[in-house]
């Protein structure tokens, strides 16, 4: 039988114990993961932002050597420039992690929670939570209609090949890779600090990296759902539950902002299946440590 990704794909050291369940009922704890240092929360990001400015300069010089417009860059040049710069969010977290020690998958938060029926609950009501608080500030602000216009802003718009790319990039892409780097890394490295500290940090730059994609109105309501799903793996000692309300909330926000309808379901149904067979399959590629001595130790 099918089961939801593994909790890491090898056994634990003793002092870092990863497997489903092996942490207390209470939740995270800052022993269990590396002492990732907190500078490199921030140096995370930044090293990701910049290796993603550099793929995307790369990837809109090859479109230009076959007659794309720059200026106006197609929907393949956009939406694979975003897919890069996922990519290298993940791929900065695990650099300045293996900083510290080899990286695992528990150390992300990458691990079944202890309770799922409390982890459904935490995602339902994480979700109403940021539904109720974004409706309350964007009706402050007077800017209750205020739409995304991430379809447009990729060049999607009339073709159907790209709206559904745009569509797999947003609900399961962004999900994923800023899961992996907010709150399996950035979040984690700041802990120590004590949790509402690193709760609040990590939410001010989850809401202020999306200001270049995002209305401007959208960033406050996007800090407190980045808090929020810091909270949620505070609790649930695992990354899925963050993973599957991020999903959810980008889900229903494309379906939205396209006025779908018999789409919504669909959408609902793949985009989680979708996170659960990528996660399944970076499990199973995760590299394994070179030996029993260099598993978990320091690295140069």
């Amino acid at each position: 039988m099918t089961t939801v990704p593994a909790a890491d794909a090898y056994p634990a050291p003793p002092e870092h114990p990863e497997r489903p369940g092996s942490e207390p009922a209470s939740g995270w704890t800052p022993d269990r993961i590396p002492p990732w240092p907190g500078w490199t929360a921030p140096a995370a990001l930044l090293a990701g932002f910049a290796a993603a400015l550099v793929l995307a300069l790369v990837i809109g010089g090859v479109g230009a050597i076959f007659g794309a417009d720059l200026g106006d860059p197609p929907a393949s040049v956009s939406i694979l420039s975003v897919i890069a710069q996922d990519v290298a969010l993940v791929g900065a977290a695990l650099l300045f992690a293996r900083m510290v020690a080899y990286p695992r998958p528990g150390q992300f938060g990458l691990r079944l929670p202890a309770s799922l029926k409390w982890a459904a609950l935490y995602v339902a009501g994480g979700y109403v939570a940021f539904i109720l608080f974004s409706y309350a500030w964007l009706s402050a602000i007077g800017q209750g209609d205020t739409k995304d216009k991430i379809v447009e802003d990729l060049g999607a718009k009339g073709s159907t090949v790209a709206l559904v790319a745009v569509t797999f990039v947003v609900t399961v892409c962004a999900p994923l890779a800023e899961e992996f780097l907010f709150r399996g890394y950035f979040f984690g490295a700041l802990r120590k600090n004590g949790f509402w500290f690193a709760a609040l940090f990590t939410g001010l730059a989850f809401g202020t990296v999306h200001v270049f994609g995002s209305p401007i109105a959208f960033i406050v309501p996007l800090a407190a759902l980045g808090a929020g799903l810091c909270f949620i793996r505070e609790k649930t000692n695992s990354l899925y539950p963050g993973i599957a309300l991020h999903c959810l909330n980008n889900s229903i926000a494309m379906c939205s902002s396209e006025h779908w309808s018999w789409q919504v379901p669909v959408v609902l149904i793949l985009a989680p299946a979708a996170i659960f067979l990528l996660l399944r399959l970076a499990l199973r590629l995760w590299p394994r440590p070179a030996g029993p001595a260099t598993a978990g130790a320091p690295t140069g």
